[in-house]
């Protein structure tokens, strides 16, 4: 304890411990390691980064080995530099293991760098996901159907890597999937895990394509397992629905030239057949406002027959001067009194079919 208080005393009070200097240089060994550990210190991050990084550092710390053993002439300085080689060639060998470990064939790479690698997904992860789908990639030559509508069961799902996919349903074109959009998420997203179902849509290659394919019970088990892969799935698949719902919405603006609000409740029976026959849709509408009403239910005759209750009394308020008249906004009674809605033949056809009526496409101008 005196010897060590007597060294802090000389660094900090007295003059340096070291009587006389030395002039000479150490040698170019000595500063080719410095140079070389301090180019080594100078690596970026990742796998790439880490191989700069611990060849370096190696080669420097060979340098010290060697100039501690023919010219330091330091047994210690030696035994450090050594291990600290050591220690920098085991580091460069567990990395080259985890870069053959962790190949993957061309598609399955560039799948990653697209799609799950801007979402930060764990390599360790991917590997999971690319192993539940026994890494194979599936083919489909031009014109070839991928499911049949009402015949093909739902027991998988697709990923489409290249190529396009036309969506048809009783012949009529819906929209396209292009590559790496799933090719059946609808479907996917419809059931239940314990659910069967069947294609409502017909998938058919325009050109050769290639996609993977998920079983549908292995994914499910995988999904069980893994709560992160859960997540990224959901966050997935939701994306492409609403992708695939917004082309359609895109063909009706084509089609008719209005945008159509997705979110009504009504745009299922503009996406249905009577919508996207040949005929205009003044005739259609004409045709229809020709088809007979169905007499009034006798329960809403009677609530309209009802006598009104009788309002309790109010009492009485005090004299307010009444307040100035307010122009009433353009079509402000005609929505409160709800008549003109009911009488609309085009209305009452849809309401007698049992369906929910289209929303009006023509806003009056204020």
């Amino acid at each position: 304890m005196g010897h060590n208080s007597t060294i802090w005393d000389q660094l900090l009070w007295q003059v340096p411990l070291c009587e006389r200097w030395k002039y000479d240089s150490e040698g170019a060994l000595y500063h080719l390691s410095n140079c070389l550990l301090l180019m080594g210190f100078m690596g970026g991050s990742g796998v790439y980064g880490c191989f700069y990084l611990f060849s370096f550092l190696g080669t420097g710390f060979l340098c010290y080995a060697l100039w501690g053993w023919f010219f330091a002439c330091g047994l210690d300085i030696f035994v450090w530099s050594f291990l600290l080689v050591m220690v920098c060639l085991t580091q460069l060998a567990h990395l080259v293991y985890q870069l053959r470990k962790n190949v993957f064939v061309e598609e399955f790479d560039h799948l990653y760098k697209t799609l799950y690698l801007p979402l930060q997904v764990p390599l360790q992860v991917y590997k999971e996901i690319v192993h539940c789908c026994e890494e194979r990639v599936l083919s489909l030559a031009t014109e070839q159907t991928y499911a049949v509508e009402g015949e093909t069961p739902i027991n998988r799902l697709s990923l489409l890597l290249e190529g396009r996919i036309r969506v048809s349903q009783d012949g009529q074109f819906l929209h396209y999937v292009f590559p790496y959009q799933f090719m059946d998420s609808p479907e996917w997203e419809s059931l239940q895990p314990s659910e069967e179902g069947i294609f409502q849509v017909t998938l058919t290659a325009e050109t050769d394509c290639t996609y993977i394919s998920w079983p549908r019970k292995t994914l499910y088990h995988l999904l069980d397992k893994e709560r992160y892969v859960s997540r990224l799935f959901s966050a997935l698949l939701g994306y492409d629905i609403s992708e695939k719902l917004y082309a359609l919405n895109d063909k009706l603006f084509a089609k008719f030239g209005l945008r159509f609000d997705i979110r009504l409740p009504s745009l299922y029976h503009v996406l249905g057949p009577a919508a996207s026959s040949s005929e205009p849709e003044a005739e259609k509408e004409a045709e229809e406002s020709k088809e007979p009403v169905l007499p009034p239910h006798p329960l809403s005759v009677a609530v309209q027959k009802a006598p009104p209750l009788p309002s309790p009394p109010v009492p009485a308020a005090p004299a307010v001067p009444p307040a100035p008249a307010r122009a009433s906004r353009f079509g402000s009674d005609t929505l409160d009194s709800g008549s003109p809605l009911r009488s609309h033949p085009h209305v009452k056809a849809k309401c007698s079919k049992g369906q929910a009526p289209l929303a009006p496409t023509h806003t009056p101008e204020l």
